[in-house]
Order: structure tokens, then C-alpha cells, then sequence
């Protein structure tokens, strides 16, 4: 038996990444918008608020336990920036929230990530040094059992590498075919899933969240009786 968890996004390749992460705590996760819920304000200034802003609004509309994942990328040359903003670091005419048909929803955001990676190039285009071109990318999960638990799991995660100067890799979404990943000596976009899901600032806050759930949820997880 696995517990169905509210996964607080409608982003499809977010669903499928930690998805293949958590299957082995026993946890499924099934989107918020296919229960019908809308997307949560993101008012904050740090992924911890936002993300536990979100957990708390699935759980209250669907009743289940719910994760949230905030995201994004931390420029150093940019003061932090896009952070929060990562995802919407680009201005669109179009609002993503309103789009419904999964398949325009998709179109959508891969817009949006073209535009935000444009808008990174730009703002990064007078420093050429790697080291001025330092960047992380940064992950927090957030678990709650119930909208007013008053004991959520918190999860981080963070992967370092540099900003390129052009797009490498058609793999993955996002900031992904910016992000040069010295360790492994590819962009994000370049890995495969398997490797991605072993080293991202996703699957580090992932392996996290697992050992947190299987101490704090395990009578959720593994039922008696």
C-alpha cells in the first residue's frame, strides 16, 4: 500500500523527478491540479515560506498530506537572484496559472524557460570568468500531514556549478542547459535522468525528505493492521 501524497506544482517533469525519488519511501505522488486545486500565492522572499505556503494550501484543499518543492537558482554576481523569481525571472504576456490543457500548459513553460535563461545570459554578459559566473541550484521540500501540522518536514538541497555562456544539453527544464556542472563535467541538460536524480540539489533534498519520512510518517507509511 502507498501513500498518496498531494504534490503541490503541475509542473510534469517536477512530478516525474520526484516521484522516481520518493517511490521508494512508498509514497505516490499525484498532482494538485488534477485533484482539481488551484496553484497557492508565493508571496515570500525565501523557498522555505513559499514552499511551506504551498504545502499548507494542497493539504487544506485536498484533505491528504501534501509535499511542496521550491526551486530555483542562486546567482552569486546577481545578489541571490533569480531565487524565488527563478521561475518567472522572465516577464510573459501570457499568465500560467490561467492555462488549463496540459499540453499548452507545457508549451507555455518551455517559453518561459527560454526567456528566463535569455534574461540570465544578458544580465551575466560582462563577466566571462567562470568564477565570476558562480551559481547554485538550490531545493526545498516541505511535508505536511495536514494543513495545520505543526510539525513539517523540512528538506534542502543545493548543487553548485557556473553560469555558461550559452545553452548546452536538451535534457531536463529550466535553468538545466545553463548550469555547468564541474564535478561531473556536463551541464544539467547533458545528464541522464540517473544521474541527475543522484546528484541534483533535488535529489539531495529528496534523500533528505526520505529519512525524514520514514522517522516522523512511518505509522503513515507502514500501517499496522
Amino acid at each position: 500500500m502507498r501513500l498518496k501524497v498531494v504534490l503541490a506544482s503541475n509542473n510534469a517533469k517536477k512530478l516525474k523527478e520526484l516521484g522516481a525519488l520518493l517511490a521508494p519511501a512508498g509514497v505516490e505522488l499525484v498532482t494538485q491540479g488534477s485533484l482539481g486545486i488551484a496553484e497557492a500565492e508565493e508571496p515570500h522572499h525565501t523557498f522555505l515560506e513559499n514552499a511551506l505556503a504551498k504545502a499548507r494550501h494542497a493539504a487544506a484543499a485536498s484533505g491528504l498530506p501534501a509535499l511542496a518543492d521550491d526551486s530555483g537558482l542562486c546567482v552569486d554576481a546577481l545578489g541571490g537572484a533569480p531565487g524565488v523569481y527563478s521561475a518567472h525571472y522572465a516577464e510573459l504576456a501570457a499568465d500560467l496559472a490561467n492555462v488549463v490543457a496540459v499540453d499548452d500548459r507545457e508549451a507555455l513553460r518551455a517559453r518561459q524557460d527560454a526567456a528566463n535563461n535569455a534574461k540570465l545570459l544578458t544580465a551575466l554578459a560582462d563577466r566571462h570568468e567562470p568564477a565570476a559566473r558562480s551559481a547554485r541550484f538550490v531545493c526545498t521540500l516541505v511535508a505536511v500531514r495536514s494543513a495545520d501540522d505543526p510539525e513539517p518536514l523540512v528538506a534542502f538541497g543545493r548543487w553548485p556549478g557556473q553560469i555558461l555562456t550559452g545553452a548546452r544539453g536538451a535534457g531536463g527544464f529550466g535553468y538545466d542547459p545553463l548550469m555547468w556542472i564541474p564535478a561531473l563535467g556536463a551541464s544539467a541538460a547533458e545528464l541522464d535522468s540517473a544521474v541527475k536524480n543522484a546528484h541534483s540539489h533535488r535529489a539531495l533534498a529528496a534523500a533528505e525528505m526520505l529519512r525524514q519520512l520514514d522517522a516522523a510518517w512511518s505509522h503513515l507509511l507502514h500501517p499496522r493492521g
